[in-house]
């Protein structure tokens, strides 16, 4: 069972196979803890290992204007409330391409992805335009948090959010806490997916990043939403209400780095 699961989410950690598996350990009257499944995984060397990679795709030095963090001190409260975008790189043989994500906060379900081979902020508005078609035109109360990177600043992006009366937030100081959201989903996609696909053109690349993210979005659970799915959350589809882990995460975080 665990390789059936792990046949099409190869870097699933052990909790949420445990999440996953539970039902069906029910069914077949097995008895094992989540313990237990931990030696298991690692006896038959399925535990996963951490890949650690930076590369810069931020450039805040930039004359455009920049925007308060306005998402310090609230929650999500629902779908659409607060979107959280970012940009990452996904190095395939000795090339880089580049994608750019717009997550929902409240279900981190990622509403719209591109993915391409430069930085250029039209790529990024592709992105977003994606992201909006989940949403009705109509909407309001709704905030975009991002980074302050050049792609978000510019005009063009900018115009986007206010012909639809988005809020615009942005961090102030660099620390990537302010966009926590945004980079855990990033280093889902790419420490838990993409880094098992051979790419040779960005047609290929689209296509595989279009498989992945429906994959995140409808199969993999979340602890932050009780291992319940994205997709699930964000349609209003969950069977149980959610733990809020993320609330004041940033706040948090800062308290305990003073207490230290």
């Amino acid at each position: 069972m665990v390789l059936d699961i792990k046949s099409r989410h190869k870097k699933m950690g052990g909790r949420k196979l445990y999440s996953e598996l539970k039902s069906k350990l029910d069914i077949h009257d097995i008895k094992m803890g989540r313990d237990a499944l931990f030696d298991l995984l690692r006896a038959n060397k399925l535990l996963v290992k951490s890949r650690k990679r930076y590369h810069i795709t931020t450039n805040s030095k930039h004359w455009m204007r920049k925007y308060p963090n306005l998402i310090r001190d609230i929650e999500a409260l629902g779908p659409n409330h607060i979107l959280v975008s970012d940009i990452t790189y996904w190095k395939v043989r000795e090339k880089n391409f580049y994608i750019s994500f717009i997550t929902d906060a409240y279900s981190k379900m990622i509403l719209g992805a591109n993915v391409a081979e430069t930085m250029e902020t039209i790529e990024s508005v592709k992105a977003l335009r994606m992201a909006l078609k989940y949403i009705d035109p109509k909407a309001s109360g709704i905030i975009h948090h991002s980074d302050r990177g050049s792609q978000y600043c510019c005009s063009e992006y900018v115009k986007v959010l206010k012909k639809r009366n988005i809020k615009i937030s942005m961090t102030e100081n660099g620390d990537p806490l302010e966009n926590a959201i945004a980079e855990r989903v990033n280093g889902i996609i790419k420490g838990e997916y993409l880094f098992d696909y051979e790419i040779n053109s960005l047609a290929e690349a689209k296509n595989v990043l279009e498989s992945v993210v429906r994959l995140y979005n409808e199969e993999r659970p979340h602890l932050s939403l009780n291992n319940m799915k994205p997709a699930a959350v964000y349609h209003n589809k969950a069977d149980r209400e959610i733990k809020r882990l993320w609330k004041n995460y940033y706040k948090n975080q800062l308290e305990k780095k003073e207490v230290i």
